[in-house]
């Protein structure tokens, strides 16, 4: 079902990463005239650690788009000129509606006063679980068979506003936090359409979130990437697909790091549950993977990346990287 852009519907756009330039693509090709877009400042990145621009200001420039990058937005915050500036913006582009996606700032309350339809957020996940920075990652870790996407009425809090529009999508045994973070990014881009054509005619409505479910994704920190051998393989195996672009499982064996890009439940769980082997003991090593104990079940490594190097499937890594049977792998303390 297509949702062609109101006439004369201002739309200014906040995001920074992927999956907010998808949706800020897809507002474009309905035909919304966006006429400013926020996001983040330039980083550095890469090996040379130049500054890089975000993907979204990378479409926006491409279209011709103004492009504004404060360093915050409280008035009487850290970078108050930033503030001040974004806010002459603001009110300069006379906009209906900020669309928000993966912005990266807290919007203060003069930014959710400024707009005659205040602020859509897309939000990917059910909400009220998995408010917060990392829904996606949090989403797989857990194990949740379900997940979506939530296009929220902003407030002054942390992704408690009113739902406006929500959908659900499954998720596969296979999927990792890129493959997931794609699907959602589309079905998210598709909906603040839908819900931009509601709410300029009147027809957008909305509810509160319950209080019932409430839970947290707490942003992805890299000292979570290393892999506690003495937890069940299956939160292994989750932790593995859920840190999958970002930030990598990690596992130690002879004082080098590798990266853990893939992995599978072991297709014996009756054999699965001998325990006389220590959690991180290597079992047995070939075609199929890297066969590893852990604290419940067993697991099998099937991709892996020593620093520097190549993501390897693991019959190749191992011609490489000698991991010897009885050997195990470092134990977090």
């Amino acid at each position: 079902m297509s949702h062609p852009a109101p006439p004369g519907l201002r739309v200014v756009f906040a995001g920074t990463p992927e999956f907010a330039r998808t949706a800020l693509e897809r507002l474009v090709q309905a035909g919304y005239q966006v006429v400013l877009v926020l996001t983040q400042p330039d980083r550095p990145a890469g090996r040379g650690m130049k500054l890089q621009p975000s993907p979204v200001k990378q479409f926006a420039l491409g279209q011709g788009m103004p492009v504004a990058q404060p360093q915050g937005l409280k008035l009487e915050g850290k970078y108050p000129q930033d503030a001040f500036a974004a806010q002459e913006a603001l009110q300069a582009a006379r906009a209906d509606v900020m669309v928000v996606a993966a912005y990266g700032l807290i919007l203060p309350e003069w930014v959710l006063q400024t707009f005659r339809l205040g602020c859509l957020n897309i939000h990917a996940s059910l909400l009220p679980r998995w408010r917060g920075a990392a829904p996606i990652h949090r989403a797989i870790e857990a194990g949740d068979t379900q997940t979506g996407v939530t296009i929220m009425q902003m407030d002054a809090c942390l992704d408690t506003g009113d739902i406006l529009l929500m959908r659900s999508v499954g998720v596969a045994p296979q999927d990792t936090t890129a493959s997931l973070h794609d699907r959602l990014a589309h079905l998210g881009a598709d909906m603040v359409v839908q819900a931009l054509a509601l709410a300029a005619s009147g027809g957008l409505n909305s509810e509160a979130q319950p209080q019932d479910g409430i839970t947290y994704a707490h942003k992805i920190e890299k000292n979570e990437a290393q892999l506690d051998w003495n937890l069940p393989a299956q939160d292994l195996e989750r932790k593995v697909r859920a840190f999958n672009p970002f930030p990598g499982a990690a596992a130690s064996f002879g004082g080098e790091v590798v990266k853990i890009w893939g992995a599978k439940l072991d297709a014996e769980p009756k054999a699965s549950l001998r325990t006389a082997d220590q959690p991180g003991t290597i079992l047995s090593s070939g075609p199929e993977g890297v066969c590893v104990q852990c604290g419940q079940g067993r697991l099998w490594l099937t991709e892996l990346q020593r620093p520097g190097g190549k993501r390897l499937a693991a019959a190749d890594f191992v011609r490489g990287f000698d991991l010897p049977l009885g050997q195990r792998w470092a134990v977090v303390r």
